[in-house]
């Protein structure tokens, strides 16, 4: 039997080699499972949650979108659409957050690093939305979550929420409690630049990430400049815990080749940075630059987009709506 699967990717712009390996490569795979059906959705609601420019969040929208199609999601067999689009995902996002309780959302690790010191100045969206991604996954009846480490919370709470409304208004299996899928042989993705740091658009040096928008040149230059160390390539697995460069190297060269880490370990034992960095650099032209050359092709073809999004959300919003017309019917109104 086929997963009904929901992920979400904020339109944040510039998304890089880490959002690409540890998600969309992976909704790629689940895509294209012929059993699967996937829904893929921009979350621009979530986006929302701190300040943004109205005009680069548009812009946003439609390089996220563009970076979907071009690492090879099909529009044709996955519904891809973005959030703010069906009214259905605040709708019951309303009504679920009056299932949700405080203690629960209090312990979200989360809000607490990205409200920083200053909790009080931090908007009521970024404490609550983890209820509308509860929302977002409910509607679409999901039974598998793609999930990272740092979204293993949000998934458990969903599945609270969802239990509790089944409770509250005596509705058996009326929300599926959806399960995460977590990939296997996966490495996070670390900085170019700190091996200890996850790579983050919001690092101020681009040296610290490979954008997938970036042309050859800058990928060769960057993998040439990555921090690494001055020993020779390791021999074992455990050699690389103390060596955060190295394995975030070899750990992405692994990832982009489908192979475990122990074959890279064994293909590249003992050779120096110099030889494995020229490796790493092709593969990732190889891979990558292709991408790159297809996200900026689709962005000239904004019409081509706006025809993928209306078909999405049509197709999204059929789902959503008569999900939100049963919630409605069980809560009373």
């Amino acid at each position: 039997m086929g997963k009904k699967i929901f992920s979400g990717v904020q339109p944040t712009g510039n998304l890089h080699l880490g959002n690409y390996l540890g998600a969309i490569k992976n909704f790629v795979k689940l895509n294209n499972e012929d059993q699967n059906e996937c829904v893929f959705c921009v979350v621009d609601l979530h986006a929302i949650t701190v300040a943004q420019n109205p005009k680069k969040l548009k812009d946003n929208i439609y390089e996220t979108i563009a970076t979907f199609i071009a690492c090879g999601i099909d529009p044709k067999k996955s519904i891809i659409f973005n959030q703010s689009s069906v009214s259905a995902h605040s709708e019951t996002a309303w009504i679920l957050s009056c299932v949700a309780r405080m203690g629960w959302l209090n312990r979200m690790t989360q809000f607490k690093e990205k409200a920083g010191k200053d909790k009080e100045k931090a908007s009521i969206g970024l404490y609550s939305y983890p209820v509308l991604m509860a929302a977002d996954i409910l509607l679409y009846d999901t039974t598998h979550v793609p999930v990272g480490d740092d979204q293993k919370q949000h998934l458990e709470l969903c599945r609270d929420i969802a239990q509790k409304f089944n409770n509250d208004f005596n509705a058996d299996n009326f929300f599926k409690i959806p399960e995460p899928l977590i990939q296997k042989e996966f490495s996070r993705i670390m900085s170019l630049r700190d091996g200890t740091k996850k790579m983050s658009k919001s690092e101020l040096s681009d040296l610290s990430r490979i954008n997938l928008t970036d042309d050859k040149e800058q990928i060769i230059n960057k993998i040439k400049k990555a921090k690494t160390d001055t020993l020779q390539l390791p021999s074992a697995s455990a050699d690389l815990e103390k060596r955060p460069e190295a394995k975030n190297l070899m750990g992405i060269y692994s990832s982009l080749m489908d192979v475990s880490l122990e074959d890279t370990i064994n293909k590249f034992s003992g050779k120096n940075f110099s030889e494995f960095k020229e490796n790493l650099s092709q593969v990732m032209v190889d891979k990558i630059y292709p991408i790159s050359l297809e996200i900026k092709k689709l962005l000239r073809e904004k019409k081509y987009l706006d025809k993928i999004l209306l078909e999405g959300t049509q197709k999204a919003d059929k789902i959503a709506s008569e999900k939100v017309k049963k919630i409605q019917e069980l809560v009373g109104f």
